[in-house]
């Protein structure tokens, strides 16, 4: 067994080190793609950011993908200066620079840009959003379910840091992922204010049972696009599914659990808190889930 992996584990490819980088309108090699110690990205994670992912010559659910870039951008008060058209133009720009087709990942991201002082106050932004865009040859390679485990960090409140944000301010869920490890489990399982299952530090959670699909009720954690599209594919395809409140006791009996994002799609889990769920390999609705997936992104 492997010891540790993540859901963010992609195979080893020597074409990374030659990326070009999309950096303020200009694609530039990977080691030239530099940031001011003063952007507000660096000194105040103050910023927001989207991950795509490149099949067979097409980004995925594209439009919505910039589509939240953008909300999430005005709900920060942070003016790209580029129109969505403008901002996909980048990515096409990109895509053709490093001649990539599929299996591909790329991070765009937005910060309130270079700082006058070295402060928080927005106003010291003066200067004009920074915006990059990394794209990466990146195939996923799990060699084995996820084993996670239960952390005292908890998704929030909309009124301290909106859970729904892609915000460049991910410390929480960072701590939240060394508890897990520390732990001996790969990747945090984070419970809501009131105690019940919400997420993990970085994928929507979903468990099966009884062959009906559960999954929290969104309202403290990101709403990923493809959390969106697991669930619409159980109501096109009949297959029962619930957005509720559920406690660890419903997640240990759970016949099968899985985790979804834009980069890994559905990843099974094997344990949460040492305690096998199903047969601690991807169960039949995981793969079915899978393979609709698949279909949808093909179509």
């Amino acid at each position: 067994m492997t010891d540790h992996v993540t859901t963010h584990q992609a195979e080893e490819d020597a074409r990374n080190e030659e990326i070009l980088i999309w950096l303020n309108g200009r694609v530039v090699p990977k080691a030239q793609a530099l940031v001011s110690v003063y952007d507000s990205g660096f000194m105040l994670g103050d910023g927001v950011w989207e991950g795509i992912r490149l099949y067979d010559g097409r980004w995925a659910f594209l439009d919505e993908h910039i589509e939240r870039l953008f909300e999430a951008a005005k709900a920060i008060d942070l003016d790209i200066r580029l129109s969505p058209a403008e901002v996909i133009a980048a990515i096409h720009e990109t895509q053709a620079a490093n001649a990539m087709t599929t299996d591909a990942h790329a991070r765009l991201m937005v910060t309130r840009g270079v700082k006058t002082r070295p402060f928080q106050h927005p106003s010291l932004s003066r200067q004009g959003p920074t915006m990059t865009i990394i794209m990466e040859h990146s195939k996923p390679k799990i060699p084995r379910p996820i084993r996670l485990a239960t952390v005292p960090h908890m998704r929030g409140l909309p009124m301290t840091q909106d859970p729904k944000l892609n915000s460049h301010s991910k410390l929480n869920c960072i701590l939240a992922c060394i508890a897990a490890e520390k732990a001996g489990a790969d990747e945090a399982l984070m419970l809501d204010v009131h105690g019940f299952v919400n997420t993990t530090n970085a994928c929507n959670f979903f468990i099966v049972k009884k062959g009906a699909v559960w999954t929290s009720t969104g309202d403290y954690c990101m709403n990923g696009i493809t959390r969106q599209k697991v669930i619409d594919l159980c109501r096109a395809n009949a297959i029962p599914v619930f957005e509720r409140n559920f406690s660890l006791v419903d997640t240990y009996s759970a016949d099968e659990a899985f985790l979804t994002g834009t980069f890994g799609a559905q990843t099974p889990v094997s344990t949460i808190d040492g305690r096998s769920i199903g047969t601690g390999q991807m169960g039949p609705m995981t793969e079915r889930l899978r393979a609709l997936y698949k279909d949808l992104v093909r179509a």
